[in-house]
């Protein structure tokens, strides 16, 4: 069982390829699955029509605290 199933998003893997419609399952804290999925999930989110970038994080930041530093 999975703690969490996000169910029909619009996909970006992060690849260059074409986005797809999937299914993205998370189990401790951790993405276990991509597809799809047909698995009992303790929370489910619909996302159809939303767009789902697993396990992309973005190190890149807005922060003005370094200008404060200065």
């Amino acid at each position: 069982m999975l703690d969490l199933l996000i169910r029909r998003a619009t996909i970006y893997d992060g690849g260059g390829g074409e986005p797809f419609i999937g299914d993205v399952g998370v189990r401790k804290d951790k993405i276990v699955a991509i597809g799809n999925l047909a698995q009992s999930a303790q929370t489910i989110v619909e996302a159809q029509g939303l767009i789902l970038c697993p396990g992309f994080v973005d190190i890149h930041s807005h922060s003005d605290y370094f200008l404060l530093i200065e």
